[in-house]
């Protein structure tokens, strides 16, 4: 039976506390942590879980004999917590972003290396049963080489938002939505289709005049012969959400749908397309076995398998770090009005934690910081 903590105490711990409860034979929550005074003790009555509650992350870690610990406290904080747990020997899960650069995270990928534990970053859409469902078929190499990819991480969020203390503001939110919205989107298209050699992007504050950091950014990411893009946004009412994969086959997308055009003897679209393959990806579909956990819950099941089999968990610390190495050269292509190339280099000053603190445009000030957001 594995003893779980939880570390910070906010609206995503609830995704954490679900997700452990649903797996009562293998672990069992005994301690939750929170900065704010009564938070993490609140927190406990509210699910009706009898674990302590500290105020103090550092003394739980210390204290608790924990063999897995959650961390879902803001991206400034990531680094030190998800280190000291470590380093104390406890296994560690912890929310997207890992950490607001990549100095940061090589420190944690590190501090997993010594310790000998896992470290999994929150990858949730990763455990969707039609993301996953994408993922086969593209593996299944039915669509040819890929040509174009194009993704919108579309949300929307009022102005509100932004009052949080730590949001809206480069040192403590690590950046806009490119960081902490479409950072899911990001590690999706690793997951699909590896790293880019190359990205340029432009960044924007269109809607948020109580804010820093960006709502808006658009980014271009070169691939061996294709090319992906990326909507990053705060602004998009309807938060219509899509990827949509064009190979040199076929197009699929989410929300599911496929399209395979064939060549008439001009070369333009023969009438009817491509059936066979149409119905070839289709099979694939029906014929997948549907995912017994998702989201939280299936990544918290995989990591509770991981730590049980000795093996790496799906989403590893090593994914975490790649999605961040990719909003790092956003930014960088962003501020600096240049292409990017990737990997970016240990010696490249936007590596450094800080750098992007010190040269990211405060698009406005922040005008609010509350405690806690409004109910």
């Amino acid at each position: 039976m594995l003893r779980i903590g939880i570390i910070g105490t906010g609206g995503i711990a609830n995704a954490h506390v679900q997700g452990y409860l649903a797996f009562p034979e293998h672990c069992e929550i005994v301690a939750l942590a929170d900065v704010a005074p009564g938070r993490a003790a609140q927190k406990a009555e509210e699910f009706g879980i009898s674990a302590a509650g500290y105020d103090d992350p550092a003394q739980m870690i210390a204290e608790a004999d924990l063999d897995l610990v959650s961390i879902a406290t803001p991206p400034s904080t990531h680094a030190q917590l998800t280190i000291a747990a470590l380093d104390a020997g406890i296994h560690v899960l912890v929310e997207k972003p890992m950490a607001p650069s990549l100095e940061e995270c090589e420190a944690m990928l590190a501090a997993q290396e010594r310790s000998g534990k896992l470290l999994s970053v929150v990858a949730q859409n990763r455990f969707r049963d039609d993301l996953a469902t994408l993922k086969e078929v593209v593996d299944s190499g039915l669509l040819g080489s890929i040509s174009h990819v194009r993704v919108d991480s579309a949300w929307w969020r009022g102005l509100p938002y932004y009052d949080l203390w730590w949001r809206g503001t480069w040192e403590k939110e690590g950046g806009g939505c490119t960081l902490n919205h479409a950072i899911h989107h990001i590690d999706l298209l690793l997951w699909l289709l590896g790293s880019p050699a190359e990205v340029t992007a432009m960044l924007a504050n269109a809607q948020h005049d109580n804010s820093e950091v960006e709502d808006l950014s658009v980014a271009v990411f070169r691939y061996e012969r294709g090319l992906a893009q990326l909507t990053s946004s705060v602004v998009h009412h309807g938060e219509e959400q899509e990827i949509v994969i064009q190979g040199q086959h076929a197009r699929v997308s989410q929300p599911w749908k496929v399209l395979a055009e064939s060549s008439d003897a001009a070369g333009f679209p023969a009438r009817g397309g491509d059936a066979e393959r149409v119905a070839a990806i289709e099979a694939i579909v029906a014929n997948r076995e549907p995912l017994a956990h998702r989201g939280h819950e299936g990544q918290i099941e995989d990591l509770l398998a991981a730590i049980r089999d000795g093996r790496k968990p799906i989403a590893d610390g090593r994914a975490g770090r790649d999605a961040i190495e990719v909003v790092t050269a956003i930014y960088k292509a962003g501020i600096e009005r240049e292409f990017v190339s990737l990997p970016l280099s240990a010696s490249d000053p936007y590596y450094r934690a800080g750098r992007l603190v010190e040269h990211a445009p405060h698009f406005f000030e922040k005008t609010a910081s509350l405690a806690e957001a409004a109910s």
